[in-house]
This record gives structure tokens, C-alpha cells and sequence, in this order.
């Protein structure tokens, strides 16, 4: 894997809407103003590219400026660090704008940098891992940045903390707290704390002892069951046939596969559906473990455990899940491609190679 160096202090990093145009409405004003400001207090520039605030009706229409905002930021030598604004439904809708031009494909390879975000940024993930990138499954800029808290949500500020040092291993521990999705997300919730519970399950090791060893790929279940059938979005399985997004069983042989749910949360019966089908693509029975992220506001926590237990009964594959990824907060970072070193007898899970170049 091709890996970016670290972020450093007074660095520029992109700011690009590669699915959902929420960054530019007015509505979002308020949360575009603040993300930008806790970029600025880590001591990085922002900079929002060319199309990335022009909002939801236009970014829908034209996939061809999402993508040409993602290219403009790895052809930029001054931009460090890309961060994705928000996740959405559609950003499979770039990858022929992208993965057709050499040019793109040839910055990505030539001037690698950090690219940070998650849900439907699965998809662009999977597409830059094609190109042999290591990328971030990790904060983003409205979820994260954009914290109506006083401050950052501490874990998550160490999550973002850690893409300006490159140790030679990290643990990937888990939150004392977490917190439940917010309703209210008007200027008038600025500067509420979120409501949060004491952490009681830690990482759960549902099967499984021993180590074991592999590199990390995955990303949220949702948009990897949508590269495989979406009865609404029907384009989107023929585009990851023709660009070959998501790996195949082979290439998911050996590795340690991270899942989790969107904030759609789906009931257990669908999550079950999402399994199978991934279990159908011969991916489940490929990997070397399975590890899950909590849930948003732990809906469907004990039924999940259940399913992802019954739905791999016959292959016995080691699971844990409870992790601090996706759509429940506070967030940490996986990087795609590293190895980690998944520690079952302790609940443990660490990356054992440093995160970026230098």
C-alpha cells in the first residue's frame, strides 16, 4: 500500500462534498462555520474546494464536480489532507469520472495524502484502495468537526490528533463514553453537550482465542451491500461490476474485516440480508476475523451480535465487535491495507505498522 505522509501543523487539507451537497446550504451554515474553525484550532488551513458548497440539488445533478473537486485536491501539491464533508447515498456516481482518467489515477499514486471519512465514503475508500492508497475510515467534517459541544468530543479529538504523529504501532482502545445521535441540529443547539452513557461492554468478543493477524478492510455495511444489489439505486451494482470496487473473495482472503451499521439502522432481519449477501460473495467465509462497530444509540446492539453469530455458525470465524467506528460516536480511525493485530483473549485490536510515510 502507498501511504501519505502525516498531517502537519499549517497545513493545507481539502475539504470536498463527494456524496451529499449538505456543506453548502444555508441551513448547514452554522456547522460549515464551526468545522472549519476546529480545523483551524488543530492548526490546519481548510480549504473548501471549488464545488463543494454549491449544495444538495446542485452536487446531485453534476457527480462529474464531486469528482473533479476529489482530483483538483490530489493534483494540489499545497493540500495535504483530504476531509470528506459528510457521507450521503451516491458517490459511486464519480468513480467513472475518475478511475477513466489517467490523470487522476497517476496524482493519487505520485502525490498520496491523507483522506479521512466514512459511510457512503466507503465507496471512495474502495475506489482509492484499488489504486493501492492507504486512506482513513474515520471523522469526517459535519459528524465530527462540526461537534456542537463546547469542544471536540474528546475521543474523537484524539482520533484527529493522531494523523499529525506516526508512532510505530497503535492501539485502537475503546471510548470510556459514548454519546447518542443528536435531534435538534439548529443554531440554537451550538454549544449543547450531547447526551452520553458509561461505556458497559467494552470490545466483545462474541467467538474466537488466540491472535490473529491480517490487514484491515471493510467499511459500512450498508454501502458495501449496495455494491452488490440496491433495488433503488440499480446503476450502482453495474458500475462496481465494471470498476470492480469492491474486492473479491480472493482479495479479501486473510484479511480482518470491519463492518458497520449506517444511521438508517437497520433492523436485524435487514442487517441479516446484508450479511448473507457479502457471505454469498464468498467474503465472509474469506477473512480471518470479523470486527463491528457499535451501533448509533445501540439500537439493535444484542440483536446484531445474534445475527452476526448465526449467520457465520458454520464458519467459525473469530468475531468482536463494539468498536468505535462508523455511525455511533465518538469515532476512532481504521486505515485500509495496514496490518493489525486482533488480540482475543485480551479484546484487543492494534495496527501494527505506523499509519502514514512519515
Amino acid at each position: 500500500m502507498i501511504k501519505p505522509n502525516k498531517l502537519e501543523q499549517g497545513d493545507q487539507v481539502a475539504v470536498v462534498s463527494l456524496s451529499a451537497g449538505t456543506l453548502g446550504e444555508p441551513f448547514a451554515r452554522h456547522e460549515l462555520k464551526l468545522g472549519l474553525q476546529r480545523l483551524r484550532e488543530l492548526g490546519l488551513e481548510p480549504i473548501c474546494m471549488p464545488n463543494s458548497l454549491k449544495g444538495i440539488d446542485y452536487l446531485s445533478k453534476h457527480p462529474e464536480a464531486r469528482a473533479q473537486d476529489l482530483k483538483q485536491a490530489f493534483l494540489d501539491d499545497k493540500i495535504k489532507g483530504i476531509f470528506c464533508a459528510i457521507g450521503g447515498e451516491d458517490t459511486y456516481r464519480l468513480v467513472p469520472y475518475l478511475l477513466n482518467d489517467t490523470e487522476f489515477i497517476n496524482a493519487v499514486r505520485n502525490n498520496p495524502k491523507l483522506f479521512t471519512g466514512f459511510s457512503d465514503t466507503t465507496v471512495d475508500h474502495l475506489m482509492l484502495y484499488r489504486l493501492g492508497l492507504t486512506t482513513y475510515y474515520g471523522p469526517n467534517v459535519l459528524n465530527d468537526l462540526a461537534e456542537f459541544a463546547p469542544e471536540l468530543l474528546p475521543y474523537t479529538k484524539q482520533t484527529l490528533l493522531h494523523y499529525f504523529i506516526n508512532p510505530e504501532t497503535t492501539k485502537v482502545t475503546s471510548s470510556p463514553v459514548w454519546y447518542e445521535e443528536r435531534t435538534d441540529f439548529s443554531v440554537k443547539a451550538v454549544g449543547t453537550p450531547r447526551v452520553s452513557h458509561k461505556e458497559t461492554h467494552g470490545y466483545q468478543v462474541l467467538r474466537g482465542s488466540g491472535v490473529v493477524m491480517g490487514q484491515l478492510l471493510g467499511g459500512c455495511i450498508d454501502s458495501l451491500n449496495s455494491l452488490i444489489i440496491d433495488r433503488r439505486l440499480i446503476d450502482e451494482p453495474i458500475i462496481n461490476q465494471r470498476y470492480q470496487l469492491l474486492p473479491t473473495a480472493q482479495e479479501f482472503q486473510g484479511k480482518i474485516l470491519f463492518l458497520e451499521t449506517s444511521e438508517e439502522r437497520p433492523t436485524p432481519d435487514v442487517y441479516r440480508e446484508m450479511l448473507e449477501n457479502l457471505k454469498a460473495q464468498g467474503i465472509l467465509p474469506a477473512v480471518s476475523a470479523i470486527i463491528t462497530g457499535k451501533p448509533q444509540n445501540e439500537i439493535y446492539y444484542d440483536e446484531y451480535c445474534q445475527v452476526l453469530k448465526e449467520v457465520t455458525s458454520d464458519l467459525k470465524v473469530p468475531l468482536m465487535t463494539n468498536l468505535n467506528i462508523g455511525h455511533s460516536y465518538p469515532r476512532t480511525a481504521l486505515p485500509y491495507g495496514l496490518k493489525a493485530k486482533l488480540d482475543l483473549d485480551a479484546a484487543t485490536l492494534e495496527i501494527m505498522e505506523p499509519f502514514f510515510a512519515k
